[in-house]
């Protein structure tokens, strides 16, 4: 069976933040994305546009010292309209660090390219 095309935007999207891609990623994201930050600590919360984004993996970056979490891909699931990221996800800081698995959702639009995206993180 071929891997949806999907799958290949939602793969995209790491690659392109793992490597500080912004351009990449513009393109990939929607101009009225939608990220949804799990959880109750700072910076949980809807971030909603391009910029507000942005803004949000800078500020991921500053908490973590200066680098953003790394996420290795389990796998990806993806039909015309959703997608599912299985996530380990790893940040260090000062010496220490944290693992977690996690489960990225994401809403899919326009042919494969990245329409609003929901994250969740920290499932156990």
């Amino acid at each position: 069976m071929a891997e949806h095309p999907n799958v290949a935007c939602i793969k995209a999207v790491y690659a392109a933040a793992a490597k500080g891609d912004t351009a990449a990623l513009n393109d990939l994201f929607a101009g009225d994305i939608l990220w949804h930050a799990a959880g109750r600590l700072q910076p949980a919360g809807d971030y909603r546009g391009r910029e507000a984004v942005f803004g949000f993996l800078g500020k991921l970056r500053e908490l973590a010292g200066g680098s953003l979490p790394h996420f290795d891909l389990h796998a990806v699931f993806a039909d015309d309209e959703h997608g599912v990221a299985l996530v380990i996800g790893t940040v260090s800081r000062g010496g220490r660090s944290m693992t977690w698995n996690g489960a990225h959702v994401f809403h899919l639009q326009g042919g494969g390219v990245l329409g609003r995206q929901h994250r969740s993180v920290r499932l156990r």
